[in-house]
This record gives C-alpha cells, structure tokens and sequence, in this order.
C-alpha cells in the first residue's frame, strides 16, 4: 500500500488554487482549439437552420440517426458525477475525494451536450415551447406519450439536480477564492459564497445538503435513462427496439461509459495540472476495480437483451441480428464495438499495473466510450433501416457533413466547459481534501485502518 505525504491546509489552497488565480501555459491554446471545433459546429447548424434539415443524413424510415445517437451517449456519461459523487459519497468511500468535483461538472456539461442535440435534431427549433403547457386559455396540451415530452422533463430535472449539486459542494471553495482575490473576481465570489465563514453551523449545513441531494438526486438518476430508454422500447414496428430489459441495460450501459470517462479525466487532470499528489495510483485502481464490476455487469444484461430477442424465433428479429452481426456495414462496426467496449479493457483492467497506471487507463477508457458510442449507433439505425411493418420502407443511412461537425462540436463543448469551469472554480474540491487530511490516521484510500485504542 502507497504511504502518502499528505499537505497541509495552506499547500493544499496553494497548490489546487493556483491554476484558478493564474493561467496554465497550455490552458488558452486548449479552449482557442476546442472554442474553434465548436464554432465550426456552430456554423453548421446555423446551415441547418438556413436550409432545413433536408442537409442531414436522416431520410424516411431513418429518422434518428448520428444526433439521437450523441444524445444518448452524452446522457450515459451525464451519469458519471452521480455514480462516483452520489453513490460513493453514500458508501463513504474516501478514494472519491480528488474526482467528485470534475466528475459533476463532466455530469453538468454532458447534459447541456445532450439537450443541445436534441436542438439540432428537430426541423422547427423556434417551437421548443410547445413542450410546456404555457397556455391554458388556447388548450395547447403537450402529447404526453410522446418521448419528446419525456425527454425534455427528465433531463431538465437532472440538470437542475445536477447544478444544485455543482454549487453547494462549491460554497466553501468560493469563500477560499473571495479571501484570496482581489477587485471584479473577489466581488463575484464574495456574491457566490453566500456569506460562507466557515462556522460550525455552516458546516453542518454544508454537510448535510451533500447527503441530502445525493440522496434525493438518486431517483432522479435512475429515471433519466430509463426514460431514454422507453424512447425505443415503447415504439411500434421497430425490431430490436422489444426488449423490458431495456431500462437497467440502458443505465448500466450509462454508469460504464460515465464512470469510464471520470477515469478519463483522471489521467487528464494528472497530465495537465500536475496532481499525481492528490490522484494518485491508487485511485486509479480503485477506480479500475469498480470498472471491472460495471462493465461485467453490463455484459451480463447485454447478454440477456439478445437472449430476450433469440428466443422468440421471430423470423424479423433473427434477420435484423444476423444482419447486424454477419453482413455489412454493420458487421465491422459490431466487432469493434464488442473488442472496444468490454474484450481490450476488461481484460486489461484485471493486470494490477494497468490499473494503476494513469496512461493505460486513459486508452482503455477511451476504447470504452468509443464502443459505448457505437452501441448507441447499432441499436438506433439498424432496427430503422429494416421495419417489417411495411416491408417497401428499408433504407439506409449516412452522415452528412453537417452531422458530424454537430457531434464534433458537442465534444468540444464539454472540453472546452470543463477547462473554462476549472480556470474559474478549482476542480479539486478544497474541503473534502481538507477533510480527507483530518481522517488520514483512521482512513486511508483502498483500506480502512483501525486505530490502536479502538484495536485494544
């Protein structure tokens, strides 16, 4: 087991606040790069709008394509910041310390990529607010059986869930910055902290609103997918779309591409800011340990969907599987998928030096989020390609220009938040690391030490 060198209160402000205070070398030529790919995307739709979406790839019976296939990638790793700051915030598990802040804000910006891609994806943007039942004089009613009700209501109680949780772990940090700031910045943060002086009653407030929202955001967690995934499961005349199976496999499908890009980060965070002193090797494994459990589990309930749809022997079925294994192009997108997402990494992960090490576990969690991306892909055109209702509507499908610009620059907004984010607030959350130093005779990341009175 690793023996730590753990700082004091002062280094610990001085060494997580630095970047906040200045400005990393690298850190303006990294946004002017991402601000770039976005802008393009930007320009893109703008296209789109101009012109239609006629400049998409999507044609009848292909409706969804690329867009709502990045939208429900992006809410699977919109699932990270609840799994490692929710959940083990709950279990106590104290390797989650250095990660919880970047994994909400991971959390924060997928979801705003996410609804982002439902923009694009509809033809009349302008009329987003039918959603909402705002006038009761017109009986203007939402069709509440259509997913794009459902979806729109989910995701906005998550991301206000979501937000709450960013901020309120935020307000002692935002007191540290006010005290160590001076002109515009310290008034913006003596604004934010809400008049946080670190009291006793303060802190107990503090305390209890993390465990309080985790608590309460957990529910709201497990319906966001569920109801991404009833989009499908609830659609008539669309093969592969049948499964009941279909909610638990689509949030445990959430929780290992989001847990898969915190470690992601992880690497990041250690490579770019320099914290191998606070992400150390054994948070990495801890995390690797917990990566060989979810993408087990989720095999297992992927195993099942395919069993569920084997077994009836419907002749569709089996022809729109075979389809999707043997034949192209689809055949070769499934093999990567399958190599990329569980039979490279997991495997990996079982190697005690993988896990540990920060550059392994950044490719084989990017392999992950790129199969993860690819199921999304496989489980959306495919069954559209070939609806057996009306046999003469099979089609095919291929990206336009304007899709992939769309999808590139939903990745380049959430690097480009997440970079912006860390220059204004520290990604690593000063109380928890202060609180971790106060347990460090009795707790230590991995193991739990009992103390020498409690053992005699």
């Amino acid at each position: 087991m690793q023996e730590y060198t753990y700082a004091t209160d002062k280094e610990l402000n001085q060494s997580l606040l630095k970047d906040v205070l200045g400005m990393p070398k690298w850190w303006l030529g990294a946004v002017s790069f991402l601000a770039l790919v976005w802008l393009m995307g930007l320009g893109a739709y703008g296209w789109e709008l101009n012109q239609g979406i006629g400049v998409l790839g999507v044609n009848r019976p292909v409706y969804w394509g690329f867009l709502i296939t990045n939208f429900v990638f992006w809410i699977g790793i919109s699932h990270a910041g609840i799994m490692v700051s929710a959940i083990l915030r709950l279990t106590q598990a104290e390797w989650r310390r250095p990660v919880t802040r970047a994994a909400e804000v991971l959390t924060l910006f997928s979801l705003l990529a996410a609804l982002s891609n439902i923009m694009f994806h509809v033809g009349r943007p302008w009329r987003l607010y039918w959603v909402a039942p705002y006038d009761f004089e017109r009986g203007v009613w939402p069709n509440i059986r259509s997913p794009f009700v459902w979806d729109p209501s989910a995701v906005g109680t998550y991301l206000i869930g979501s937000s709450l949780f960013v901020f309120i772990a935020l307000i002692p940090d935002l007191a540290a910055l006010r005290d160590r700031s001076t002109g515009l910045p310290r008034k913006f943060y003596a604004m934010a902290s809400l008049g946080f002086r670190g009291t006793q009653s303060q802190w107990k407030l503090q305390a209890v609103a993390g465990i309080l929202l985790s608590a309460l955001v957990l529910p709201v967690f497990v319906s966001v997918h569920s109801i991404v995934s009833w989009d499908f499961a609830v659609s008539i005349g669309v093969e592969g779309w049948h499964s009941t199976i279909f909610a638990p496999y689509f949030i445990i499908g959430a929780i290992h591409s989001g847990v898969s890009a915190v470690a992601m980060v992880m690497a990041l965070m250690v490579w770019l800011w320099k914290w191998d002193k606070y992400i150390t090797p054994d948070h990495f494994d801890a995390i690797g340990r917990l990566l060989i459990i979810v993408a087990t589990t989720w095999f297992f309930f992927f195993a099942l969907e395919w069993i569920f749809a084997l077994y009836t022997l419907e002749g569709p079925e089996l022809s729109l599987r075979e389809w999707q294994v043997f034949r192209l192009p689809m055949g070769p997108l499934f093999l990567t998928f399958m190599i990329t997402a569980y039979f490279i990494p997991v495997p990996a992960w079982l190697f005690k030096a993988v896990r540990r090490s920060p550059k392994w576990m950044f490719w084989t969690t990017i392999l992950v989020n790129i199969g993860m991306w690819l199921e999304r892909f496989l489980i959306i055109v495919p069954g559209l390609q070939r609806r057996q209702p009306f046999e003469f509507e099979w089609g095919s499908y291929a990206p336009s220009i304007v899709e992939i610009l769309l999808v590139a620059s939903t990745f380049a907004f959430v690097g480009m938040g997440i970079l912006i984010f860390a220059k204004i607030f520290p990604l690593i959350p000063l109380f928890d690391m202060k609180e971790g130093t106060r347990l460090r005779d009795t707790i230590r990341v991995g193991r739990r030490v009992v103390p020498a009175s409690i053992r005699e």
